[in-house]
């Protein structure tokens, strides 16, 4: 059986650790100097998948 390959965009975007997904906020990539200096704060701080998208996504990103 062929081996599921890994889908890039979303493993661009998640970072996989011993026990969780670490996800990126969104809203943080581009158009950051329109938004003000706290909310820009707020998105460098990352956060974790919730344990139902994290079983739904676990077989994407390797």
């Amino acid at each position: 059986m062929p081996k599921m390959k890994t889908h890039k965009g979303t493993a661009k975007v998640c970072n996989k650790r011993k026990n969780d997904v670490k996800i990126g906020r969104p809203g943080s990539r581009h158009n950051t100097g329109k938004k003000n200096a706290a909310a820009n704060r707020k998105k460098r701080s990352g956060s974790t998948l919730a344990s139902g998208d994290m079983k739904r996504l676990k077989d994407l990103i390797k």
